[in-house]
């Protein structure tokens, strides 16, 4: 019997995970996700790390309900042009439609990020892990915003839980690590 690299038997774990439970809708109560972050906590690096991931996030934007669906999408896309009044209008009209999909906060948390409005944003990425415990984008967001608001000792702890979630995670890695060296020059 000859060994599969550990890489291979993640990717092979990963196409059964994708073909099994087709769900009626995804979203973060979708039956595949608990599989998925086993994997993801177990993923040997960041390349096998990677499309778990990225499956994840499949998931997670995945409504189940094509009004919402593409309201997401006009939302996303006025936010990545920087057309923030449009994208809130698509946000706020996806929680208020669909209040227990996560991902609509966490985009709205996102956009507030962007515009500043940090409190806001907040309180978005609160109902989404009130939502998804496990919603590392919203941990990472979580990250940001403390660092904009100079909270060094809450966005170390925002990334820790990332990495506690996703310990491949290159971003989580990166920021704790410049948090920690800004967190020890203050110190001294």
């Amino acid at each position: 019997m000859t060994r599969q690299p550990i890489a291979g038997l993640f990717a092979l774990a990963i196409l059964v995970l994708a073909a099994g439970a087709g769900a009626a809708h995804a979203d973060q109560k979708d039956s595949r996700l608990p599989g998925l972050f086993d994997l993801l906590k177990s993923a040997p690096s960041g390349e096998a790390a990677t499309p778990i991931e990225a499956e994840i996030w499949e998931i997670w934007v995945d409504s189940g309900d094509p009004e919402i669906d593409r309201l997401l999408a006009i939302g996303t896309a006025a936010m990545s042009a920087e057309e923030f009044a449009p994208a809130l209008e698509a946000f706020n009209r996806i929680v208020e439609l669909k209040p227990d999909f996560a991902e609509g906060w966490n985009k709205r948390a996102t956009l507030y990020y962007l515009m500043g409005e940090f409190q806001k944003s907040l309180d978005d990425i609160d109902r989404t892990l009130k939502l998804e415990p496990r919603h590392f984008g919203a941990l990472s967001g979580l990250g940001l915003v403390n660092m904009a608001l100079d909270r060094e000792e809450e966005a170390a702890k925002a990334y820790q839980r990332v990495l506690d979630i996703d310990p491949q995670s290159e971003d989580a890695q990166r920021n704790l690590a410049a948090i920690n060296a800004l967190l020890k020059r203050k110190s001294i």
